[in-house]
């Protein structure tokens, strides 16, 4: 994990002509910044596929930002992956985020062809040998879904030799969780950059809901900060960017090979962390 680090904002694609707009001109924003790339998220199920495709095309051709489509396998069939991954290919298109995907809401259990992101990975690597670079992704605070942590780190080592080139974290608000997963992964033959996902707070009752959905621990002592504060916004921000603002400067210190920015298509919460730490841009 040695090599120069990386920097990127991460994106979901609208459902309104509006929403598109204001997300162009966040990415517009950011670019002022060179970050390394942008990534563009894919709905449950494919359920985004368009939106994804058209959003992820109009970032390198007008903002002039390499981006990178989140692609997943949950209930999609492999002709129509091979068909995605070829308008990719032909568009130019470098970088994939491979993962396996959310469940549709009410699917109890996972439709497709591929099963697994290591599905994903093999399968996009016979389909395009090495003209992507591939990530995944990474849970420091175990899978939601995975049976216990040791299962997690076997699934994660699994993905990786599927022929992964790097990695991108679930966000998480302890440090300390970021380092033993690297340490224990590294210790099992992964050699790949494993990247700190970073999600500002700028909302406690949202942040709650999407942490408790998704498994990332909101330590005790943030959680009753933010409660502490109500409904004052501006509190609640200044508290947010201070405490992101020290565990990325922790991350970085530590050696992390970068940061990747879940914006949540908007610029300021991720540029104050930014222009906090000085990043050398």
């Amino acid at each position: 994990m040695s090599q120069e680090r990386r920097y990127s904002f991460e994106f979901f694609p609208t459902k309104t002509e509006a929403g598109h707009e204001k997300l162009m001109g966040v990415a517009r924003q950011l670019a002022g910044y060179n970050p390394d790339f942008f990534s563009c998220t894919y709905g449950a199920g494919g359920s985004t596929r368009d939106r994804t495709l058209n959003t992820v095309l109009q970032l390198e051709s007008e903002v002039k930002v390499a981006a990178a489509p989140h692609l997943s396998c949950v209930g999609d069939t492999k002709a129509d992956l091979r068909a995605l991954i070829g308008e990719y290919q032909a568009a130019g298109i470098k970088r994939i985020v491979a993962l396996r995907g959310d469940l549709p809401s009410g699917m109890g259990m996972a439709s497709g062809e591929l099963r697994y992101a290591s599905d994903l990975v093999e399968f996009i690597r016979q389909e395009s040998g090495d003209h992507f670079h591939l990530e995944v992704a990474a849970y420091p605070e175990m899978h939601p879904q995975a049976q216990n942590f040791e299962a997690d780190l076997a699934n994660f080592v699994h993905k990786v030799k599927a022929g992964a080139d790097s990695a991108i974290t679930q966000y998480f608000f302890n440090a300390d969780s970021y380092f033993y997963f690297v340490e224990r992964v590294q210790k099992m033959g992964v050699d790949i950059p494993v990247v700190p996902g970073i999600m500002p707070i700028t909302n406690y009752s949202k942040l709650a809901r999407f942490s408790d959905a998704c498994g990332a621990e909101l330590p005790r002592w943030i959680r009753k900060q933010l409660e502490a504060y109500g409904d004052d916004t501006a509190s609640i921000q200044a508290f947010g960017e201070d405490v992101i603002t020290r565990m990325c400067e922790q991350l970085l210190q530590g050696g992390a090979p970068g940061l990747h920015f879940y914006t949540l298509n908007q610029a300021e919460p991720s540029l104050a962390i930014w222009n906090n730490l000085k990043l050398p841009r």
